[in-house]
């Protein structure tokens, strides 16, 4: 997601975004420790910096979202 959408979330969707994507995370991590070859191997990166997006707009917009 782009910066500029997630801007437009309210604090529970964001909260509910991030969880959804840390428990997508999790499941990629757990194919890649057993040896499962991905279709898309970039996803984790993708997944990763969209993480850090959200974390670091919530903290520019600081107590709104928490």
């Amino acid at each position: 997601m782009k910066a500029k959408e997630l801007r437009k979330l309210s604090g529970k969707d964001i909260d509910k975004k991030i969880e959804e994507l840390k428990l997508e995370m999790i499941k990629l991590n757990a194919q890649v420790a057993t040896g499962t070859q991905l279709k898309n191997p970039g996803q984790i990166r993708t997944i990763r910096r969209t993480i850090a997006r959200i974390n670091t707009i919530k903290q520019e917009e600081g107590p709104k979202h928490e």
